[in-house]
């Protein structure tokens, strides 16, 4: 049975988004290159001294724009998780405190559970065109309704408690229960399913960038890279395989950071696993 305490995996997955988020803030300083700046005689070059991670078709430093691409892949990722963790959030405790509303919320949380996440993410592109914001919109849409799911259940447990009974019979309001006895309780779970969703939400975004219809040149993208070195894979594997790197590197961070979290955050689920474990075998 684990306990709450920080673990390796968490530790690492600290570093890993740390770093991350490091290197996009300073990228200037840090790439050796302008991403957008040729060197056609070093064109599809290996690796080197000058060229960490080579050189693409265009002679452009990859390493740079491997760096300069974690800005638009984490800039976005946390934009759109935010924006599904606070409209799931509103959903889940306004359904759970406020119980007439409940059907009508759950309903249309269901309504959006019904349609594949990236498949909705591609129509509204579509309709919207390439885009920061139609991006957003896309990803940011089909990414909340779990977020009520959960809220809501850890709300319903919530309004029964003690302290908030309490509250209630002192005359305390609702908006006041919502925001100093309930989200304070429901806070540790948002933050963990965020956690988790900023890895997911940037596979989106690389796979968005794949097709074409993610962030648009000549802003890197490691997606946009990852198409673009597939002609060239033979010649200059390196390409593609920096731009996997990096997507391997992020999601992995991040996802070893949120199951710590959760671990830290919610004891009584690494409780649950372990009987569940003890149980099976």
């Amino acid at each position: 049975m684990q306990d709450s305490r920080f673990t390796p995996g968490m530790l690492i997955g600290l570093v890993l988004c740390l770093g991350l988020m490091f290197c996009a803030i300073f990228a200037s300083e840090i790439a050796p290159h302008d991403p957008d700046r040729q060197h056609l005689a070093h064109r599809l070059e290996g690796p080197s001294e000058e060229f960490p991670l080579g050189a693409d078709k265009l002679g452009r430093c990859v390493a740079s724009r491997i760096i300069h691409g974690l800005r638009p892949s984490l800039g976005l990722a946390v934009s759109i998780t935010a924006m599904a963790a606070l409209v799931g959030t509103l959903f889940g405790v306004c359904a759970a405190y406020f119980r007439p509303l409940d059907a009508l919320l759950m309903r249309i949380t269901d309504c959006f559970f019904a349609f594949p996440g990236f498949v909705m993410a591609l129509i509204t592109i579509s309709i919207m065109g390439p885009s920061t914001t139609s991006l957003v919109i896309a990803l940011g849409l089909p990414g909340w309704p779990k977020y009520a799911r959960v809220v809501r259940s850890k709300a319903l447990a919530l309004r029964e408690c003690g302290y908030v009974e309490a509250s209630r019979a002192i005359g305390a309001g609702p908006l006041y229960i919502l925001r100093y006895c309930i989200l304070p309780g429901v806070l540790p779970s948002v933050v963990t399913i965020s956690t988790l969703g900023i890895g997911s939400k940037v596979i989106h975004i690389a796979g968005l960038g794949f097709l074409g219809l993610g962030v648009q040149p000549p802003t890197p993208e490691w997606g946009t890279m990852l198409i673009k070195g597939i002609p060239v894979l033979e010649a200059a594997p390196h390409i593609s395989l920096s731009a996997m790197a990096a997507i391997s590197v992020s999601v992995l961070g991040f996802t070893l950071l949120g199951e710590g979290l959760r671990n830290m955050l919610d004891p009584r689920s690494n409780l649950s696993d372990w009987r569940k474990m003890q149980t099976v075998s």
